[in-house]
């Protein structure tokens, strides 16, 4: 019963003149609109939280209608953000009556962690130092704005990061008409070529924090143009091609023609790949084309070459380190048709929680990640680590990655039943989405689903561990997207029973190593997993020898991968497997891959001979996660997946692991088209049993290949050899409107 103090309230919302229906309640907001406004559509209020405000106050009271959606409607126009906009359990809607913020329709709105670069900020550089750094063919179109005078103070700082270290915001970076421009480097395109090293320095992969820097010799003169500057980075691939990083130069000698970094590399200097190379960033001696910027913190002041006239160009300057948009521990919260942008951190963060709704939205131009789903961690070890445990924390992805690796059933309260569709998320530093939900150790599905997205440009910072999209938990889904243009993975899994279903997947993994668009590895327990009715194309590059399309990496177990086109993928094979068990490759077409269509290594026969004390035994990594992170031969891990049971027993030798040998793998029923190698064992007792394949050097009967259609004409001769064979949903692949 409402006391008469409640009942005042209530009537003073009403009073406000939101409009109360059977339908719902919804209030208007508007950047030209007041807080001191009624909120309706005649007039708005000027913040989102105001808004959420009166919405907190209208359910307090009881007066949000039990059906119809309780809706924010913002019209069009840019929302500035000081702090993430966050919504909590006071904003908890239902399935029958959500809380809904969405623009108003046909018009564009932007939630936005940037602040405006006004083109009047900007005049000639006068300065004569300034002038002598800048190359000659630059000095007449380079621009300078005094940040300061903008009120712009935190232009943040560059840290070392890449793979086993923590994902940490970016600092400033700068958007010009929603496109992120360039930090002034060498060189433009393509990278430099290390040359030999002098000094790997410590390796903290295995555990050795002395913190020597490693030496090499460069191997471009360019460098010596350099050694005046202070603060310069070298972002690439020291060692190996999984694993990038961004180190800074302590010196450099252009006598010697020599780097000393200034801090080691995870696994230590490499060098003699042809990925055994790097970028220099942050120098104004290389500001040398349009579209370049570079930023003197010490004077506050930003220097641009601009890409075309500056009067009409939308210049933005990124400034929020927080997310933009936060929804913890509540329920039954949509966010529809919003442009979020331009953070140096995450775009939007979920936390707990079921049934949200993000959909129709741009999420774009960020520092780190475009969506997360649950936790991230904060680093507990010594730095450079790749697996550790760290300290489970909100609002940040930190050592996401180490920390998962090492706890392989971290339930990271991404909640249950959300979903991310229709979205477009790109320009990403750190990957696009990560999609957590369900509990590894208790096979119990979290059902959270991104679907119909476009995801591209995800790892313009982080390369290792920058994923299209992250999966963990178990019983998510990722189906109908288009995920392309990134360094290393387009899909990275853990976790068990996720389907990963019609999407199209291209022009991944080209600049790296031992890469490739859908990965699993390390861990035999994660089974379950199902990779179907997919598109991959345009996987790796001939010349990089080890990259994968479907990558079963260590002992990976129990994957289903079938009606899957497979075009120009990949070096190491389309489909690729370390010693796993009960993969089943059937059903699907592998048409000029640059490798065989299937190879399988008994690894523990080859190169992972040395390795054996790292995996098996008292102390092995699969001891850990098969008998201590969940217990195989216990349910619901042996009721569920009884042939993993025996995987750690040891054969009659007393020596040899039945996980050690490869058994129960399939590869049947499918089409191989234009392949010099179409098959490849690896070691002995690597096993796969194969059933009727169909080979030809010819088109097989394509609607039309030149077009990439890729369906079978009704005439085709593949279904009079393979009697069994299924036709491919090709044309249902891709997002849908």
């Amino acid at each position: 019963m409402l006391t008469r103090s409640s009942r005042l309230s209530a009537t003073l919302l009403l009073g406000l003149g939101l409009r109360l229906s059977a339908a719902g309640a919804d209030c208007f907001v508007a950047p030209t609109g007041s807080d001191a406004n009624p909120g309706t559509r005649e007039r708005p209020f000027l913040t989102l939280e105001r808004a959420r405000d009166e919405m907190r106050g209208l359910r307090a009271h009881q007066k949000v209608p039990a059906t119809g959606s309780n809706t924010i409607w913002l019209r069009g126009g840019t929302y500035p953000l000081a702090r993430t906009f966050d919504l909590g359990p006071l904003d908890a809607g239902t399935p029958d009556a959500p809380l809904v913020i969405s623009a108003v329709a046909g018009e564009v709105v932007r939630l936005t962690g940037g602040m405006p670069v006004p083109a009047s900020a900007f005049s000639p550089v006068a300065d004569a130092a300034i002038l002598e750094k800048l190359p000659t063919e630059s000095r007449p179109h380079v621009r300078v704005a005094d940040l300061r005078a903008l009120g712009v103070t935190d232009f943040g700082r560059h840290r070392q990061f890449g793979h086993g270290h923590p994902v940490i915001p970016a600092p400033m970076e700068l958007l010009w008409n929603d496109t992120p421009l360039t930090l002034a480097r060498y060189p433009n395109e393509g990278a430099i070529l290390m040359g030999e090293v002098l000094d790997p320095g410590s390796m903290p992969r295995t555990g050795d924090f002395s913190n020597r820097p490693g030496r090499f010799k460069y191997t471009d003169p360019r460098h010596a143009r350099w050694t005046g500057a202070t603060d310069v980075w070298l972002q690439g691939y020291f060692h190996h091609g999984f694993a990038d990083d961004k180190i800074r130069v302590a010196a450099l000698d252009a006598v010697k023609q020599e780097i000393t970094l200034a801090s080691p590399h995870m696994y230590a200097l490499g060098s003699g790949e042809n990925f055994n190379a790097y970028v220099a960033l942050n120098l104004l001696e290389e500001l040398d084309q349009p579209g370049e910027w570079f930023v003197d913190a010490a004077a506050g002041r930003l220097y641009l070459w601009p890409p075309g006239d500056l009067a009409p160009a939308r210049i933005v300057a990124t400034i929020l380190e927080q997310p933009l948009l936060a929804l913890e521990n509540t329920t039954d919260c949509q966010l529809r048709n919003l442009v979020i942008e331009d953070g140096r951190g995450l775009g939007i963060y979920i936390e707990g929680g079921a049934r949200h709704l993000v959909t129709g939205c741009t999420i774009r131009n960020l520092g780190t990640v475009g969506i997360m789903l649950g936790q991230g961690a904060r680093q507990d070890n010594p730095p450079a680590v790749d697996n550790y445990l760290g300290t489970a924390v909100s609002r940040e992805v930190g050592s996401f990655h180490p920390h998962l690796y090492h706890n392989t059933t971290w339930e990271r309260n991404a909640g249950t039943d959300h979903r991310i569709e229709h979205c477009d998320v790109s320009n990403t530093g750190s990957g696009g989405i990560i999609l957590g939900g369900g509990s590894k150790r208790n096979l119990t599905p979290g059902n959270n689903i991104v679907s119909d997205c476009r995801i591209h440009e995800f790892s313009r910072r982080n390369k290792s561990g920058a994923a299209g999209v992250a999966v963990d938990g178990c019983g998510n889904r990722v189906t109908h997207c288009e995920i392309f243009d990134g360094d290393l993975q387009a899909i990275i899994v853990h976790g068990n029973e996720h389907l990963f279903d019609y999407n199209h997947i291209h022009h991944v993994a080209r600049n790296s190593n031992d890469a490739s668009a859908w990965y699993l590895g390390r861990d035999p327990s994660d089974q379950g997993n199902i990779v179907r009715a997919n598109f991959f194309h345009d996987v790796g590059r001939p010349d990089r020898k080890w990259t994968m399309g479907v990558y079963c990496d260590d002992a990976t177990c129990g994957v289903l991968i079938e009606q899957n086109v497979f075009l120009r993928v990949a070096s190491y094979g389309s489909v690729y497997s370390n010693g796993g068990h009960d993969l089943t490759v059937r059903n699907n077409i592998f048409i000029g891959g640059y490798g065989p269509a299937f190879q399988l290594k008994s690894m523990w026969y080859d190169f992972g001979i040395a390795e054996l004390p790292y995996y098996f035994g008292e102390k092995g990594l699969y001891t850990k996660r098969l008998t201590r992170s969940v217990d195989i031969k216990a349910p619901p891990y042996s009721t569920r997946y009884p042939g993993l049971t025996d995987w750690l027993d040891l054969l009659p030798d007393g020596q040899t692991y039945v996980g050690m040998r490869p058994r129960r793998n399939v590869f049947a029923q499918n089409v191989l088209v234009q392949f010099e190698e179409t098959f490849r064992l690896v070691g002995q007792h690597a096993q796969c049993d194969y059933g009727d394949n169909y080979l030809t050097k010819t088109d097989p009967g394509f609607v039309n290949a030149a077009a990439h259609d890729f369906r079978l004409k009704d005439d085709s001769p593949v279904f009079r050899a393979l009697p069994k064979y299924q036709r491919i949903p090709f044309d249902e692949i891709g997002p849908r409107r």
